[in-house]
């Protein structure tokens, strides 16, 4: 269970950047993305999405695989997400808490339609499986490669 890969965007709908690690702050998130410090709603600090679900919808509509179509922060390999609602985890020393899954929305389903599959498609194909919005618990860095530990 690893971090594979990790993606930030400065603005809403601006072009997402690849990191190799992000330096997070307990209740803010992760610094020099859209969501640092806003407290809109629980889970805002950071996303998480598996690369296997990805990679699926992607085989499934002879897309490039491209694990950064989701917008996600962090894409994961080896975890399901949906099993971390309420639960409390680690990455690397990061200490996070899942709060809710992240499902897709209009703006995830009209950027991912195609002339052959509709916004609507793509947000029933998404349901359940967009990943993970979680609260950060503790500061500190969270580099690609970084194992995920589940508290049991």
């Amino acid at each position: 269970m690893i971090v594979e890969r990790i993606f930030i965007s400065p603005e809403r709908g601006a072009a997402q950047a690849e990191c190799e690690q992000i330096t997070v702050q307990s209740q803010k998130g992760i610094q020099g993305d859209r969501n640092f410090c806003k407290r809109t709603h629980p889970g805002q600090n950071i996303t998480l999405a598996e690369a296997e679900e990805i990679e699926r919808f992607c085989t499934e509509h002879s897309r490039p695989a491209d694990l950064s179509v989701t917008r996600r922060n962090l894409i994961t390999r080896g975890v399901r997400l949906n099993e971390l609602v309420n639960v409390e985890f680690s990455i690397g020393n990061v200490r996070l808490r899942g709060i809710e899954l992240c499902e897709p929305c209009s703006l995830m389903g009209n950027s991912l339609s195609s002339e052959t599959l509709s916004s609507a498609a793509v947000i029933k194909h998404w349901l359940h499986r967009g990943g993970l919005l979680a609260d950060v618990l503790s500061s500190g860095e969270i580099t690609r490669g970084d194992g995920i530990k589940i508290d049991t």
